[in-house]
């Protein structure tokens, strides 16, 4: 089983990251802050005015170790990488996949199965979580209309109608999603998903958090040699990690979701660590966004039964399994994509 090792996140503006020896030192104002052994860490990744040697890229490519870029407020800049890994024939027959509307079909359907399942463990927890009366009713209501669409997408082939099924249920969940967040409304309202700029704190804290997954995501297809651009649940764009996306799906409601209620419900983060910028965008404070990378990272240690390995398995390696059995669904050794279901 792979090893869970760090990732090391860079905040402080005007930091540099050099190579000394074989390890990274992060120096601001030519002092070094911190010196991290290369082998301890899995990826880097660097908010705003944070730049980096050659020599320390070359480190990281050397020892698969990813870096990634994002403005200042987490928005994705460019991910750094030494040579592709993996087995060619893979790539190529990922290729061919998604010019194959049934194949594509096949691991779309597969995915958009978990993340409704998924969407709805989190609804019926919060049912049980809840006293009676308390908007249970609606969150029942949301529940049952998640589970006839996994009957209806259980029995779809094609892959537009699974796309629009995959909408569907995105709208039901996150119609129902303010009624999981237990802090003041006037704090944490939620209207619905939106982004680009998110336009309230909620969302702001869920796009933030959905991009440190699908950065993990991201690497872990790499460290397989799959390539993350070629997908099959999301079109192919350019500059979009669209088989990334593909796998976030499934594992959001249960990693990042959970995580923002329970940041926002716990009260470990506050409304004042928001503000809006001139845009109308809604962005957060240093000191937030320190905690959100905290208890992401710790969130990453928990331990979890893996429900297709039956192995305990940490929660931060999750995505490097299920982008394994992608790769080993993909080459033929398995006879369907096991996606993640969590209960």
């Amino acid at each position: 089983m792979k090893q869970l090792l760090n990732t090391l996140y860079v905040t402080t503006q005007g930091a540099y990251l050099a190579r000394d020896g074989e390890a990274v030192a992060v120096r601001v104002e030519k002092e070094t802050r911190i010196r991290v052994p290369i082998h301890t860490l899995s990826s880097i990744v660097c908010f705003g005015q944070v730049s980096c040697s050659p020599f320390a890229m070359d480190l990281c490519a050397e020892n698969g170790v990813g870096l990634a870029f994002l403005t200042e407020h987490g928005q994705f800049l460019a991910r750094v990488t030494g040579p592709v890994s993996g087995n060619v024939l893979l790539r190529r027959e990922q290729y061919r996949w998604a010019d194959r509307p049934e194949r594509s079909a096949a691991v779309a359907r597969a995915v958009t199965l978990a993340k409704i399942a998924n969407c709805r463990t989190v609804v019926l927890r919060a049912v049980r979580d809840k006293a009676e009366g308390d908007g249970t009713e609606e969150l029942e209501q949301a529940a049952r209309r998640l589970g006839r669409l996994l009957e209806t997408v259980s029995a779809t082939t094609g892959l537009d109608e699974i796309r629009g099924h995959e909408g569907d249920a995105a709208r039901v969940y996150f119609g129902v999603f303010g009624r999981l967040i237990a802090a003041p409304e006037e704090e944490f309202f939620f209207r619905g998903r939106n982004r680009r700029p998110p336009l309230d704190n909620m969302n702001a804290l869920l796009s933030f958090v959905y991009t440190l997954l699908t950065h993990d995501v991201t690497a872990a297809l790499e460290g397989v040699g799959l390539d993350p651009a070629v997908g099959y649940l999301h079109r192919d764009r350019p500059g979009r990690p669209s088989l990334s996306l593909d796998l976030v799906e499934e594992l959001r409601p249960v990693v990042a979701d959970r995580l923002a209620l329970s940041l926002v419900n716990r009260r470990q983060v506050q409304a004042s660590g928001f503000r809006r910028t001139e845009s109308g965008g809604v962005v957060m404070d240093d000191g937030t966004r320190k905690e959100v990378l905290v208890a992401y990272q710790k969130r990453k240690q928990e331990e979890i039964l893996h429900p297709y390995l039956q192995e305990r398995v940490a929660f931060g390696l999750v995505p490097h399994v299920q982008a394994l059995l992608m790769a080993r669904f993909i080459r033929g050794d398995l006879d369907g994509y096991p996606s993640f279901l969590w209960k």
